[in-house]
């Protein structure tokens, strides 16, 4: 099937945070653990009511990917080339979805004046950036950045 890559729309807001909290819960367990201590807290922001403020953000390029009428991912990257959000739906993960939201992301920090791409990686995503030409910039290895 055919990955669409398009801006989001606030009309997205309910399958989208079900998309990010499935991606979350799911693939990111090695960062978790399935502890409700770590998971509750990152869970807490993933509303329909901030995906509307993200979507109607100014600084910052709010994409999806879909394939036929299904999201299967979602990212975000501000002005200054932070990306904020890159979640995949898990039945899709390595599929090319993640990786083709993530040139898109580029792309857009590219246009909005960005000279390089920063990002904090899960423990679960590091072999992904890295493998884009993602570094590290600090002890642990997670926060990333790759010039553009």
């Amino acid at each position: 099937m055919t990955v669409t890559i398009r801006p989001g729309r606030e009309a997205d807001a309910a399958a989208a945070v079900a998309l990010i909290r499935a991606s979350i819960t799911r693939l990111c367990s090695a960062d978790h653990g399935d502890a409700p201590r770590l998971l509750e807290p990152w869970l807490a922001n993933k509303t329909e009511a901030a995906w509307i403020r993200w979507a109607r953000r100014p600084d910052a390029a709010l994409l999806v990917a879909q394939e036929a009428e299904t999201l299967t991912g979602t990212g975000m990257v501000d002005a200054a080339g932070t990306v904020l959000l890159l979640y995949v739906d898990p039945a899709v993960q390595f599929g090319g979805t993640g990786s083709a939201l993530l040139a898109r992301l580029e792309q857009a920090a590219r246009r909005m004046g960005a000279g390089a791409c920063r990002l904090e990686s899960t423990l679960s995503a590091r072999r992904f950036y890295e493998s884009r030409g993602y570094r590290g910039e600090d002890g642990t290895g997670l926060r990333m950045s790759r010039p553009l």
